[in-house]
């Protein structure tokens, strides 16, 4: 019988998603991402940025924390690499603040490319005026306390998807979506693609030349709304 092997709680070597690839999948919106991903991959909409301007594309360092403790998001600080996006599983707990305008600060100086948290945040002015993209569930003046033990680069659960260590993540206006690192150089021609039919799409109605879908009188007729040969 085997031994199983115990992994330590701070995981601190991460295999992340290639530089360039981040970069040329930073260039879609979220919005796309989770489309050609199957639809998947986005984090429950309760997860907001801070400002609509804010946008981000990076590594996940994932961290779990005991709700209203932020002890290891300042481990996950100190470990981060340039790039890397924090991504913290608060529970979605919103009775105190786990990140405010100091360690935003800090996250700025340390390369920090974003924070994903679910759970909530403070000094939300500063953070817009920082222009540091931060995503969270909400909002809550109380201060966290630092005494609490956790895990760092560990798979985690937020907003109801699962995050590995080294997963893309991009976040903007709509919200946040996670791209499996393995699965990620696969996305980029499909992102492009996609982007393509919906620009075609976008003209079609613009130029009143395709008001409504190609695909609409199928699906109808598959969904039993309307019957064989009829159209709408």
């Amino acid at each position: 019988m085997s031994e199983t092997t115990v992994l330590p709680d701070v995981i601190r070597d991460v295999r992340r998603v290639p530089a360039d690839i981040v970069k040329q999948l930073s260039e879609f919106p979220s919005s796309i991402l989770a489309d050609v991903a199957g639809r998947r991959g986005a984090l429950h909409g309760r997860i907001q940025p801070l400002a609509p301007s804010m946008r981000c594309a990076g590594t996940a360092v994932t961290v779990e924390v005991r709700p209203g403790d932020n002890l290891m998001i300042h481990a996950a600080m100190a470990i981060a690499q340039p790039g890397d996006i924090i991504v913290v599983d608060g529970k979605g707990d919103l009775s105190s603040a786990l990140m405010g305008e100091i360690m935003s600060q800090q996250c700025v100086a340390l390369g920090v490319a974003a924070v994903v948290i679910d759970g909530a945040v403070r000094d939300s002015e500063a953070i817009r005026a920082l222009g540091f993209p931060m995503f969270a569930a909400g909002l809550n003046p109380n201060g966290p306390t630092k005494s609490i033990s956790g895990r760092l680069n560990h798979p985690i659960s937020i907003g109801g998807v699962t995050v590995h260590p080294g997963d893309l993540i991009v976040g903007d206006a709509d919200g946040v979506t996670v791209v499996e690192r393995d699965k990620a150089a696969s996305l980029i021609p499909l992102a492009h693609e996609k982007v393509k039919a919906e620009t075609q799409r976008i003209a079609g109605i613009r130029n009143r030349e395709a008001l409504r879908p190609a695909w609409l009188d199928g699906a109808l007729r598959a969904a039993g709304v309307i019957k064989e040969g009829e159209t709408l």
